[in-house]
C-alpha cells in the first residue's frame, strides 16, 4: 500500500505551482504511444487523487487526450503537469515535479511499483525496477467508460 504526503512542484520556469495534497509514493510508468509522444518517453508519474491546487490555473493549457482523460501543460515553458481523469477527479502528475520535495523527505522511500501498457514499449529501452506490468487491454478495461 502506498502512504501519501503534501507534495508542491513548480514548472521549468516557474509560472505554475501545482500541489498536491495526497501525492502517493509509489511511482507507475506509462510506455503507451500517446505518453511517448507527449514527452519523448515513458512517463513517470504518480497518482494524486483529486485534491490538486494549480496557481495560476489561466497559465494551464487542457488538452482533452482521450474520451476519459486530459493533459495539462505550462503555457509557458511547455512543461507537463498532469494527466486528468475528470469523471474520477483523479490527477496524475510527472513525478519530477516534485523531485526537490523527495531529495528533502528522504523518509518516506518513492518506489516505481508498476507499468502500464507494457504492450507498447518499445524494445530500445528496458527498467530494473521489479514491479507489476498491465497491458493496455487491462489499462482500458480499469478506466475506459463504459459503452452502453
Amino acid at each position: 500500500m502506498s502512504d501519501t504526503r503534501t507534495a508542491s512542484g513548480q514548472c521549468m520556469c516557474g509560472a505554475v505551482t501545482i500541489t498536491a495534497q495526497n501525492m502517493h509514493t509509489e511511482v507507475s510508468i506509462c510506455h503507451c504511444s500517446m505518453c511517448r509522444k507527449w514527452g519523448g518517453g515513458p512517463f513517470l508519474v504518480t497518482h494524486c487523487g483529486s485534491e490538486v491546487q494549480i496557481e495560476p490555473e489561466q497559465k494551464v493549457k487542457r488538452y482533452p487526450s482521450s474520451a476519459w482523460a486530459e493533459r495539462g501543460f505550462c503555457t509557458d515553458c511547455g512543461s507537463h503537469f498532469f494527466y486528468h481523469m475528470p469523471e474520477s477527479k483523479e490527477y496524475i502528475v510527472p513525478i519530477g515535479l516534485f523531485e526537490q520535495q523527495q531529495q528533502q523527505q528522504q523518509q518516506q522511500q518513492i518506489n516505481v511499483t508498476s507499468q502500464i501498457f507494457i504492450d507498447e514499449k518499445p524494445d530500445y529501452y528496458d527498467f530494473a525496477n521489479q514491479s507489476k506490468n498491465m497491458t493496455g487491454a487491462e489499462i482500458y478495461a480499469m478506466y475506459a467508460p463504459k459503452q452502453d
